[in-house]
């Protein structure tokens, strides 16, 4: 098994190379030699690092690379990221997402922090009903942008992406005197995404499973084991996640029986498909969004997301008023990017964020970053998404990107770039 680091690094442009002196590449220019990539470096499994409680039932499906995410081995593809895309577009898929570590805030004050803890108004969010958050620092900068489950009255999880919000929460909690009890629970998801997904929850749970809306949550029993099912995913398809209690003692069960009903659907184990989530517009902490990003820079309609306007106060608020008066600086845009093709973001051909320059042959600044780009195999072209300076947001916009192959011209363009109403997850 090999990690991403080094599989492009010879391709990356020469510390000190005047980005001026390389020509823009329109379209596709083939290359004269091979390029030579130096040795994949190898990942190590020890004890060090965590093992999702499916790690050894997805490991057996042939897991090609791994990444580190929660402090947690992550599968990240089984041999061939845009054969996975495609059977996800085409059929059904399962998920060893265990890396989502869940963080339950229970107790009397539980929805009092939570509510301090996220800007969404959570009056706005019923028991049984899902919302994305993003949780915020006191600058209004992005902690994490977990999916969050209101499983009771006063019983929140927090899905988790890729940071330590457990002890930023536990901080708060001491400091605030909250009477609540913060503490990573033994759930652990898998998800079920594709066209033929319903099909294959209706095997499991019945036909009720159907009746639970998008982002919203139903609870089920399989097999003895106690679960959670929500209509959320990291696909912009439609799909499932499968919260498992009891996980280290139950994974396998449940990935048993998840495979045995999937199988005659022709479910597939795949890695979390980053050219669909791109595609779809979808975030990812560390990448698109961190702690130097505040909401209103994201570039949706964050109304949903900040919800400045609620009586209650929230870590972070004063701070998103002032960003809200003065207004922001840079935006985060969707780009297409001309020349070949890129790869599939996790497959390693995308090490670093590209930097984004004015077009203007004599006076190249850099004005933002590609931080997430891949080719998409259903429009054929190259795609991503760049925080780029105001001035350079407008759609149409014509702008330098320096990919791996040298620089390459892009434009600004609408993202989501496929579905934007989210029509396909909602149906």
């Amino acid at each position: 098994m090999t990690d991403v680091l080094g599989s492009q690094l010879s391709q990356q442009p020469a510390t000190g190379a005047t980005p001026e002196a390389a020509p823009v590449t329109e379209s596709a220019t083939p290359l004269t030699t091979a390029p030579t990539y130096p040795p994949h470096p190898q990942i190590m499994l020890y004890t060090r690092l965590r093992k999702s409680p499916y790690f050894w039932k997805s490991r057996a499906h042939g897991v090609a690379m791994y990444s580190v995410y929660n402090h947690t081995y992550h599968p990240r593809h089984y041999g061939d990221p845009v054969a996975e895309y495609w059977h996800l577009l085409e059929s059904v898929t399962l998920w060893d997402v265990g890396v989502e570590r869940q963080l339950e805030i229970s107790g009397p004050d539980a929805f009092d922090f939570t509510n301090m803890l996220v800007p969404r108004d959570l009056n706005k969010c019923a028991v049984g009903q899902c919302k994305y958050v993003f949780i915020t620092a006191p600058d209004g900068g992005i902690i994490n942008d977990p999916v969050l489950l209101r499983v009771e009255e006063n019983r929140f999880w927090l899905s988790l992406a890729d940071s330590d919000v457990g002890l930023w929460a536990m901080g708060l909690a001491h400091a605030g005197g909250w009477d609540v009890e913060i503490k990573e629970i033994d759930v652990a998801p898998v998800q079920v995404q594709g066209p033929k997904s319903k099909e294959v929850m209706v095997d499991l749970f019945g036909p009720s499973v159907l009746d639970i809306p998008y982002y919203h949550l139903g609870r089920y029993t399989i097999d003895g084991m106690d679960v959670v099912v929500s209509r959320t995913g990291y696909t912009s398809e439609v799909g499932y996640e499968i919260y498992l209690y009891d996980a280290i003692a139950n994974a396998g069960r449940l990935w048993d029986a998840v495979w045995q009903a999937g199988e005659p659907h022709g479910m597939r184990v795949i890695g979390p498909c980053h050219i669909r989530r791109i595609e779809g517009g979808m975030l990812a902490y560390g990448c698109d969004i961190t702690l130097d990003t505040n909401p209103m820079e994201v570039g949706y309609d964050y109304r949903w997301m900040v919800d400045l306007d609620q009586e209650a106060d929230f870590v972070g608020k004063k701070a998103l008023q002032r960003v809200r008066d003065n207004g922001i600086s840079r935006l985060m845009v969707g780009v297409e990017i001309s020349g070949e093709p890129l790869g599939s973001y996790n497959d390693g051909s995308m090490i670093e964020p590209f930097t984004v320059l004015e077009p203007s042959a004599t006076r190249r600044e850099p004005i933002g970053t590609v931080t997430s780009a891949c080719f998409s195999p259903r429009m054929e072209r190259n795609i991503g998404l760049a925080m780029l300076r105001i001035g350079y947001t407008e759609l149409g916009t014509n702008v330098v990107v320096e990919t791996p192959r040298g620089p390459q011209a892009a434009v600004v363009v609408e993202k989501p770039f496929i579905d934007p109403a989210k029509r396909t997850p909602r149906s």
